[in-house]
């Protein structure tokens, strides 16, 4: 029996339709994961199935009635007030003032999610309290949602869509974000979900290396195609990464000894909940750091104080570039002297204007372009395009591209000012394997080429860590 048919199937909007018509098949007992480099297609196919891109009548077929309650799609591309929220800005995390007293917690939207998408039975109550306690879940529900870090946005939207038990579960990228632990704990949770509950599942993913072991089926997509499908996983063949920049033997030069970072005995708050407390670091100018910790343990906090966004920095402690916060700099001030990416600027980039724009808005700092640049200018940023082979992209808007291609544009954004530090926020989220070993080499490259650069490096994985790397820091969840 077939749980979902496509047969020839064709998106209504040419802009919305693969480069050719669409035979898919989801076989009932089957769980697939969907592959291929960014920009291959992957969402595209999937917005077929669950008709967020409509195709003509008679070409999709499920063995399920009202799509809409038994096929659901996680993507994590939405911001923290939800889908239609664009009240949500990049700095409002660190900005208590505002929180209004409407603004949910983790609780009260779980709780509704809960009964709104079913009847409160003890059996449904049971999974709740199973799902809470997988997910260590209990510590967070008295948290404003806005204030979730990216991995526990992401258990978080994984367990409200869970409420609604359907029979297809289709998620885009579940692992990338999480630390070790919870990637484990999402991997156990799907296999419960597959083996025990009897949903099926479909992972889109960019990392081969993460396909769980239920998964029955790959489908492969490249160039806006599909190919045949991959029968045993072991199977696959990694793509050949022709554009990868390679660097020899980059051996970190002695720093300087001026301080690009200050921490001194740095707390933060916000209300009873600790997120950093008597934290001491000193990073100086040249030095290359790794940052991780668990979700929540305050990585982004921490960032947030030295990129200037978070207001607590002024009654703590700090000192940026050789100046105390509070002395008389400006954010911006700051801000002019740092590259910057992150799952949360990816999150709230809502412009939807042309790449070279979006590049170019990094000369100044701003979300969306709000000057014209010089032919100079525009060079530069078709410079920095290039080196991570998204030239092609200049003229196309923003979210208009799969996810993987905005993280590359956004990445030159980082990149195009020449920064005195970097920050690369989980700078690999959602890029295929060429796509990785392109950034790492980029970013070895130019700290090679500019031995003053300072670099701050997040991820949750040790093998997606540049080999330039010569100090570490981990932090410990209060």
């Amino acid at each position: 029996m077939k749980t979902i048919e496509m047969i020839n199937a064709r998106a209504r909007k040419a802009e919305w339709s693969l480069a050719e018509p669409v035979n898919f098949t989801l076989n009932e007992g089957e769980h697939i994961a969907i592959i291929g480099r960014n920009g291959a297609g992957k969402s595209m196919l999937v917005d077929m199935i669950t008709g967020r891109h409509p195709v003509f009548p008679g070409m999709i077929s499920y063995a399920f009635d009202e799509p809409y309650n038994n096929l659901k799609h996680i993507t994590f591309r939405d911001t923290y007030g939800g889908d239609n929220d664009r009240t949500y800005f990049l700095q409002q995390r660190w900005n208590q003032m505002e929180i209004d007293e409407e603004t949910p917690t983790v609780g009260q939207k779980l709780e509704e999610a809960f009964l709104l998408t079913g009847e409160d039975t003890p059996e449904r109550r049971k999974f709740q309290k199973n799902l809470y306690q997988l997910f260590h879940l209990e510590n967070l529900l008295d948290k404003y949602i806005i204030l979730l870090s990216s991995g526990e946005l992401r258990k978080y939207k994984l367990a409200a869509n869970l409420f609604t038990n359907p029979k297809v579960l289709i998620i885009e990228n579940p692992f990338i974000g999480l630390d070790a632990e919870t990637r484990d704990q999402v991997k156990e949770l799907l296999k419960m979900l597959a083996e025990e509950q009897g949903m099926q599942i479909i992972l889109v993913l960019s990392k081969m290396d993460e396909i769980p072991e239920f998964i029955t089926r790959v489908v492969k997509l490249d160039k806006l195609r599909m190919v045949p499908d991959i029968k045993v996983k072991t199977d696959f063949q990694i793509d050949h990464c022709p554009h990868a920049i390679q660097v020899k033997d980059v051996s970190p030069l002695p720093p300087i000894p001026q301080q690009v970072i200050s921490f001194n005995h740095v707390t933060i708050r916000y209300g009873e909940r600790t997120i950093l407390k008597d934290l001491n670091w000193v990073v100086l100018k040249g030095e290359h750091w790794a940052l991780s910790g668990q979700n929540g343990s305050g990585k982004s906090t921490l960032l947030s104080l030295v990129c200037a966004d978070n207001p607590q920095s002024y009654a703590c402690n700090i000192s940026l570039f050789g100046h105390k916060r509070g002395s008389g700099e400006s954010i911006w001030d700051i801000k002019k002297r740092i590259g910057y990416i992150s799952p949360e600027m990816h999150r709230s980039y809502k412009q939807n204007i042309p790449a070279l724009q979006i590049v170019a808005s990094g000369l100044k700092d701003t979300i969306g372009l709000y000057f014209t640049p010089t032919q100079k200018e525009k060079d530069q940023c078709i410079e920095w395009m290039n080196v991570f082979d998204i030239g092609h992209l200049a003229d196309r808007n923003f979210l208009e591209m799969s996810s993987g291609e905005q993280r590359l544009v956004l990445l030159a954004r980082a990149f195009v000012k020449c920064p005195d530090l970097l920050i690369l926020d989980e700078p690999l989220h959602g890029l295929d394997l060429c796509n990785r070993n392109l950034v790492k080499a980029v970013v070895d490259r130019y700290m090679y080429d500019n031995p003053d650069c300072t670099l701050i490096y997040v991820t949750h994985y040790e093998n997606e860590l540049p080999r330039c790397i010569d100090h570490y820091i981990y932090l410990e969840k209060q």
